[in-house]
């Protein structure tokens, strides 16, 4: 089974929405500028940076953009190109191409059949 392990907040003032949600609820805010994009900790991490917490997830945050305009759900799947695939067959579209993440892994979005984007992850296997 695939288990949702990142969220995603778009904001229209990514600054903003880092104090916000830092002073609201206590979340570690780490932007990373040369990837348009802020790391979000709502628990804390092992030393692979992975949530202590068993269940837990971390996040980040983005400026508000298409596909990603809402909040977005991130699902960890062994394969993209072969979710792509089921995901097509059973009436989803995908948004975006597949892509890589520094030396992390690779993320896609997709539209699932009731019009939500949901993003999609395949961490990269270490030899």
């Amino acid at each position: 089974m695939d288990k949702v392990v990142h969220f995603e907040i778009p904001a229209d003032d990514v600054k903003r929405a880092e104090e916000f949600y830092k002073d609201c609820f206590g979340w570690k805010i780490n932007s990373v500028p040369e990837m348009k994009y802020t790391i979000v900790h709502t628990v804390e991490v092992d030393e692979k940076y992975m949530p202590k917490e068993v269940g837990a997830i971390n996040g980040g945050m983005l400026k508000r953009t298409k596909p990603v305009d809402r909040v977005v759900i991130t699902i960890s799947v062994e394969s993209i190109e072969k979710s792509f695939e089921k995901i097509k067959a059973n009436g989803g579209k995908i948004v975006g191409e597949k892509r890589q993440v520094a030396d992390m892994g690779y993320s896609a979005y997709f539209e699932d059949t009731e019009g939500n984007i949901i993003g999609i992850w395949e961490t990269i296997k270490k030899q």
